[in-house]
C-alpha cells in the first residue's frame, strides 16, 4: 500500500478513485505544526541564534497525526500532495519532518486542478520539496509573528487595541483614510442642460457638451439660466460621424478579479467567494462523477495553458460558435509582484458547461462557476466589433452630442454579456434643423468618495503589492473580528477602535504601516522563493532595524488617558469611564480589576397600547425588533401574540394542530405530538410542546435544497 497525504478530507475519496486499490489517501487537514510562543517575548523563534524556530504540533491536531504516522509506517511510499503554493510547500516539510520522512528524497506531488488526467500526470512526474518555496514561507510567517506579537502586546497595553499586524492593519488604513476622505468632503455645486428633439419622428434626449467650444462646465443656476435663454427653439446637425470599435475580451480570471466581479455581480463577500471557489476546486458530484471543476484559486497569474487552449478550448469554441469566433491566448499581463506558478482561475474542461453544472450544485455556485467559465472561454475569443455613430448638434455656439451604437460581429460577446446593448440612432442627416421638443435644468451636488467595499479593498492590496491572494479574504475577515470595521451588503466602515488604531500605528510606526514597507517584504519573499535572497539575510535585514523604533517607541509611548463619563462609581467612589466593547461603549469603573462596578442602563417602560391580548389577556405593549415597531404581547415569552401597528391581523404565537397533522407521539416529553415543521433550509419533525419541549428530528438527508446560502 502507498499512501498519498493531501489537506482536505473532501480530496480524499476522488484521488483514491483516481489512483486505484494500491493506494491509501489521508488528509493532514492544514497545517500540523505551527510557532510554539515559547522562549523570549513569546515568539517561539529563537532571535539570537539564527532565528531558529521552535515548532509544535497544536493539542487539536494530535489524533491526526498520530493517524498519519501509523499510516506511513505501514505504507511502502509515501507521497506528499498539498496545495501547489508556498504555504501548501511548507506543509508538506513539516509532515516530512513529523513523519520522518527524508526531505530531499520524499515525492511531492503538485496538481493545479483535480482531474484524473491531473492527478496520473501528477504521479508520472513528483517533484521534491522546494526548499526555496518553504523558507519563503517561513520567513513571511516570521514577519507575521514578530510584527504581529510586538505591535498588539503593545497596542492592547497603551490603548486596549486588540491587534495589529503586517497586512491587517496596512488593509484597515486603506479603510480608515476612505473615511476620513469621505468626512472631510465639501460638496460642490453644478448644474446640467438636458433637452430633447424631434428626430425622424422619435423623441431622443441629447446632453449639453460644449460652450462656445469649450467643455461645458455650469457652477450656479445664473449660468444655468443664461445658457437655456441661448437656446433656439431648433438645433442643427452640424456633423455625424461613425466609426468602427474593437473591444478585445477580458482576462481570465485572477483571486483577485474573481472576489471583485463576484461581488459586483453576486454581492458575495470575499470570504463567500473563496469558501465558494474551494469547493469548486476540491470536486462536486457532477452528472455522475466527483470531479474538481475548476482549477486552483489562489492565483494572480493570468495565464492559461496551451495544453487546456488546444484540448479543450479550441473545439468547444470551433464547435459551439465557428471558426470566426476562435481567437488566440492572450499573453499573461502579469504584475511585478505576480507568481506565475498557476494558471488563471478557468474550468477544468469546457464540456462540464454551466447549464450542466448547475443542475448538480447549489445555485450560489453555479453563479460562480459560470462567472470563472466565461471570462475563462471569452478570454480565448475573438473581439467584438461595434459601429459607433456620434452626431454634433448646434444652437446658437451651444454644442449637444448624440451617441449611438450597433453590433457588427459579437465576438466574444456571444458567450460573456457586457451589458452593453445595441443603441441605434434614428435616421438623421448633415445640416438638417430639428426641432427641439423639452428643455430643463436641473441642479446637482458632486458626490463624495463613495466607501470601499470588500472588493474594492482586494483591489487596492493587490494595486499595492500588499498580501497575497491566499491573504486577501482572511485580512478582511481578521479586521471584522477585531471589530475594527463592520460591513453592511460588503460595505466597510471603520470602527471608532480600528480609526484609533490606525491613528496610533501611523503616528509611532509610520514606516511599518505603509503600503511601500508591506509590499517591499513581499518582493524580499519572491526573492527567497527564487533563490536570490536567504532566509537568514531576509530576517536580519528585518528584525535589526524593526527591534530599534519597537524599543523606541516602547520606551516613550504613552496610555491613553480613559475617557471620564463625569459620573461616580457607586461601590467604590472611583471616577466612571466609558469603556469600548463589541456591543459598543459601557460606563464602567476606573478602578477595574480591583472594582468591577458596571454601570447598568435604566429599562424603559413598556408603552401600554390600551387593551389586552386576545389569546392571554395581559396587556399589550408596543415593542420594537431590528428597527421594526410592532405590538406584542407583555406576557411574552410565554405568550407570543404579535400585530403590526396598521390593524392587520394579529399573527398567532405557534399554529395550532390537530389529530391529522401528528405523525408520532414525542419519545421526549411523552405527551406531546411530533408533527412536520419548517426551518430556514429544512423541514423536520418538531414537538407540539415547543418551546417547553425542543425535540426534534430529522426527516432525511434530500430535504436539503439547493442554493443554500453562505
Amino acid at each position: 500500500m502507498k499512501l498519498v497525504i493531501v489537506e482536505s478530507p473532501k480530496k480524499c475519496d476522488t484521488i483514491g478513485r483516481y489512483l486505484g486499490s494500491d493506494f491509501k489517501v489521508e488528509a493532514s487537514q492544514g497545517h500540523v505544526r505551527d510557532l510554539s510562543k515559547r522562549g523570549k517575548g513569546g515568539l517561539g523563534i529563537d532571535v539570537e541564534h539564527d532565528f531558529k524556530p521552535d515548532f509544535e504540533i497544536p493539542a487539536e491536531k494530535a489524533k491526526i497525526v498520530a493517524k498519519l504516522k501509523k499510516s506511513a509506517k505501514e505504507a511502502e511510499e509515501v507521497y506528499l500532495a498539498t496545495d501547489p503554493d508556498r504555504e501548501g510547500e511548507a506543509i508538506s516539510y513539516h509532515l516530512a519532518s513529523v513523519l520522518g520522512l527524508p526531505i530531499e528524497t520524499t515525492k511531492r506531488l503538485q496538481f493545479h486542478e483535480i482531474t484524473k488526467p491531473a492527478i496520473l500526470e501528477a504521479m508520472a512526474n513528483p517533484k521534491t520539496i522546494d526548499m526555496n518555496l518553504v523558507n519563503a514561507q517561513e520567513a513571511r510567517r516570521m514577519y507575521d509573528r514578530i510584527i504581529g506579537f510586538k505591535l498588539s502586546t503593545l497596542l492592547q497595553k497603551k490603548m486596549g487595541s486588540k491587534s495589529a499586524g503586517r497586512v491587517q492593519s496596512v488593509a484597515l488604513r486603506m479603510v480608515v483614510e476612505n473615511h476620513e476622505e469621505i468626512e472631510a468632503f465639501v460638496p460642490e455645486e453644478y448644474w446640467v442642460i438636458e433637452i430633447k428633439a424631434e428626430i425622424d419622428g422619435k423623441e431622443v434626449a441629447l446632453t449639453l457638451d460644449k460652450i462656445d467650444g469649450k467643455n461645458a462646465e455650469i457652477h450656479n443656476e445664473t449660468e444655468a439660466k443664461d445658457i437655456l435663454s441661448r437656446l433656439g427653439k431648433t438645433l442643427t446637425l452640424t456633423s455625424i460621424k461613425t466609426s468602427k470599435k474593437v473591444t478585445p475580451s477580458r482576462l481570465p480570471l485572477t483571486t483577485s478579479a474573481m472576489q471583485q466581479e463576484a461581488y459586483a455581480r453576486y454581492k458575495f463577500s470575499t470570504s463567500k467567494t473563496q469558501s465558494l471557489a474551494q469547493r469548486l476546486y476540491e470536486g462536486l458530484n457532477v452528472d455522475g462523477e466527483h470531479v474538481g471543476l475548476i482549477t486552483y484559486m489562489r492565483t494572480d497569474s493570468t495565464r492559461i495553458s496551451p495544453a487546456f487552449y488546444e484540448r479543450h478550448a479550441k473545439p468547444y469554441i470551433l464547435e459551439r460558435f465557428g471558426s470566426e469566433y476562435l481567437g488566440v491566448l492572450k499573453a499573461a499581463k502579469n504584475k511585478d509582484n505576480a507568481q506565475d506558478a498557476h494558471e488563471a482561475i478557468r474550468p477544468t474542461g469546457c464540456h462540464r458547461t454551466p447549464e450542466l453544472v448547475s443542475k448538480y450544485v447549489t445555485a450560489d455556485e453555479a453563479k460562480l462557476y459560470r462567472l470563472i467559465y466565461e471570462r475563462a472561454l471569452a478570454s480565448m475569443m475573438k473581439d467584438k466589433v461595434e459601429e459607433v455613430t456620434t452626431a454634433v448638434f448646434e444652437s446658437n455656439g451651444l454644442s449637444f452630442k448624440l451617441s449611438g451604437s450597433r453590433t457588427l460581429f459579437p465576438g466574444y460577446a456571444a458567450l460573456l454579456k457586457d451589458g452593453d446593448d445595441d443603441k441605434e440612432l434614428p435616421k438623421m442627416k448633415e445640416g438638417e434643423i430639428y426641432p427641439i421638443s423639452n428643455k430643463k435644468k436641473e441642479q446637482k451636488f458632486t458626490k463624495a468618495p463613495a466607501r470601499f467595499t470588500e472588493a474594492r479593498v482586494v483591489k487596492m492590496m493587490e494595486e499595492k503589492g500588499v498580501g497575497r491572494p491566499s491573504t486577501y479574504a482572511s485580512t478582511i475577515k481578521t479586521l471584522l473580528s477585531r471589530s475594527y470595521v463592520t460591513s453592511k451588503s460588503g460595505v466597510l466602515t471603520p470602527t471608532e477602535s480600528g480609526i484609533r488604531t490606525v491613528t496610533v500605528l501611523k503616528k509611532y510606526f509610520p514606516e511599518i504601516i505603509s503600503y511601500e514597507y508591506t509590499a517591499n517584504m513581499e518582493k524580499e519573499l519572491d526573492e527567497i522563493e527564487d533563490g536570490e535572497e536567504t532566509f537568514l539575510d531576509a530576517m536580519n535585514n528585518f528584525y535589526g532595524p524593526f527591534i530599534e523604533q519597537f524599543n523606541q517607541v516602547a520606551a516613550t509611548m504613552y496610555k491613553d488617558e480613559p475617557v471620564y463619563s463625569g459620573n461616580v462609581c457607586p461601590k467604590c467612589g472611583a471616577p466612571l469611564v466609558i469603556k469600548p466593547s463589541r456591543y459598543g461603549p459601557f460606563e464602567g469603573c476606573s478602578n477595574y480589576p480591583s472594582c468591577d462596578y458596571v454601570a447598568r442602563p435604566e429599562k424603559k417602560e413598556a408603552e401600554l397600547v390600551g387593551r389586552d391580548c386576545p389569546e392571554c389577556g395581559k396587556p399589550l405593549i408596543y415593542r420594537e425588533k431590528n428597527g421594526k415597531k410592532f405590538i406584542g404581547c407583555s406576557g411574552f415569552p410565554k405568550c407570543r401574540h404579535l400585530e403590526s401597528l396598521d390593524g392587520g391581523e394579529s399573527k398567532p404565537a405557534k399554529k395550532e394542530y390537530t389529530e391529522a397533522d401528528y405523525v408520532k407521539p414525542c419519545p421526549n416529553c411523552k405527551t406531546g405530538h411530533l408533527v412536520k415543521k419548517r426551518g430556514k433550509r429544512v423541514e423536520f419533525l418538531g414537538c407540539t410542546n415547543f418551546p417547553k419541549c425542543q425535540y426534534k428530528e430529522w426527516i432525511n438527508d434530500k430535504s436539503k435544497k439547493k442554493g443554500d446560502g453562505e
